[in-house]
């Protein structure tokens, strides 16, 4: 008997819920039990702090009957958003202290980007967003809300500076004139995924000004926020981390056009716990447009209360976002001395999230010149075979909108054994003929 068709967005979704990470994530490599299974640094997740959180957690938690509920409703626990309020306001350090009332929370971070731009866009507007790009922004805007990402071209134009903020306002006037449709965003990745930079304040302030010239939202994505790190290695001079909500909007921008986004995901390597909020302190039609949604991005009860038990130990947070810290310095310096024994480029001067940006297809082609000389930017569907067949899963520049072909992002926060193996099948799919 045959079913009934699909939309043509629902077999997109069944096609890419067949893809390859999937796959891999079966099929994950260990040295005693699966040697031949994948080395996985191709998916954003901190595993350096796996054990110092969990022994924390086992330690510590004790599960009510009242976690087993629905508990508070849809937007958030009031507890879980009173502990986000308070830990937010001490790491973020928002020109104006944040309320539980400023927040909503979801099942990740994710969901909190297809809400904003199911609220911000009707079908076909558009939403600015800097290439290269975290690659899922592209569904996660687009695929069910209907709007439609408008990549901005730097060219040889560095992307944080604020030279590149003109980028935005021509690709902005380009796509209007073009489609005959709004822009209605602007989704700013701060600190930046692939890249691990910040943007400088004053970047921030001259996008804000560029988003009230046009009345259109910035939105800061800030799900890295304490992730930020000292890089020992680069001569490179990077850019601190300062929040979007920290600048005073007066005279700058109408603040009810200014979000911004947080989880628990990336900071607290916990990817699992599948939870995020929407902050947003001067647009209240928007929280309840938001509201009535909410229900498709219900967090789990028992999820708020791992978060909210942990956000409202400040002693506990304190040593984990210093330690965790640490860690990512030493093993981005790490990384970084096995990339130049050999000879592969990288972009320097991160100092945030996970990230190493590198050009293994520049590499590869100095290996094999004659191999190479015809396959223009085909090097990266080259490279990444390579690296399949070495069974290392690596995010390819292709999918994070890279202007440039044969850019790889490798995530380095994983315990140095597998880092070690990963880097050691890279250089090796790079060898092969």
């Amino acid at each position: 008997m045959e079913t009934s068709p699909l939309s043509q967005r629902a077999r997109t979704v069944v096609s890419s819920s067949n893809n390859l990470m999937w796959d891999i994530f079966k099929n994950p490599w260990c040295p005693t039990t699966k040697p031949d299974g994948y080395v996985n640094v191709g998916v954003a997740e901190n595993a350096l702090m796996h054990d110092y959180l969990l022994e924390y957690i086992n330690t510590t938690l004790t599960l009510p009957a009242k976690y087993l509920t629905y508990n508070d409703g849809a937007v958030g626990a009031s507890r879980l958003r009173r502990a986000m309020a308070s830990f937010l306001n001490k790491h973020l350090q928002p020109f104006r202290p944040l309320t539980i009332d400023n927040l909503l929370v979801t099942n990740g971070v994710s969901s909190a980007i297809e809400h904003i731009s199911w609220a911000f866009t009707d079908p076909g507007e558009g939403i600015l967003l800097g290439r290269p790009y975290y690659g899922t922004f592209i569904p996660d805007m687009s695929l069910r809300p209907g709007a439609t990402v408008v990549p901005v071209d730097f060219q040889d134009c560095d992307p944080f500076s604020l030279e590149a903020v003109d980028c935005y306002e021509r690709a902005l006037l380009t796509f209007q004139q073009n489609s005959g449709q709004k822009v209605r965003a602007l989704m700013l990745c701060h600190p930046h995924n692939p890249l691990g930079r910040c943007y400088p304040r004053e970047t921030i302030i001259r996008l804000m000004r560029l988003c009230q010239k046009y009345q259109i939202h910035l939105v800061s994505d800030e799900i890295y926020a304490l992730s930020v790190w000292e890089n020992t290695v680069d001569e490179h001079t990077p850019v601190p981390f300062g929040s979007a909500l920290s600048i005073d909007t007066t005279g700058i921008i109408d603040p009810s056009l200014v979000h911004a986004l947080w989880g628990m995901s990336k900071d607290f390597g916990a990817n699992g716990i599948r939870l995020g909020v929407i902050i947003s302190q001067n647009n209240p039609t928007l929280h309840k447009a938001l509201q009535g949604v909410s229900l498709y991005s219900y967090s789990s009860s028992v999820s708020e209360h791992v978060a909210a038990t942990v956000l409202e130990d400040t002693e506990f947070t304190t040593r984990y976002i210093q330690l965790n810290r640490q860690r990512m310095s030493a093993s981005y310096a790490f990384a970084v001395q096995r990339l130049r024994e050999n000879g592969i480029e990288y972009a320097p001067g991160v100092n945030a999230a996970f990230f190493l940006w590198v050009n293994l297809g520049k590499r590869y082609r100095e290996l094999h010149p004659q191999e190479t000389a015809d396959l223009g930017d085909g090097i990266s569907d080259k490279v990444m075979q390579l690296l399949l067949q070495r069974k290392v899963f690596l995010a390819s520049g292709v999918l994070f909108g890279s202007e440039h072909s044969g850019w790889y992002r490798i995530v380095f926060t994983h315990p140095r054994e597998y880092l070690v193996e990963a880097l050691r099948r890279i250089v090796l799919a790079l060898g092969d003929l």
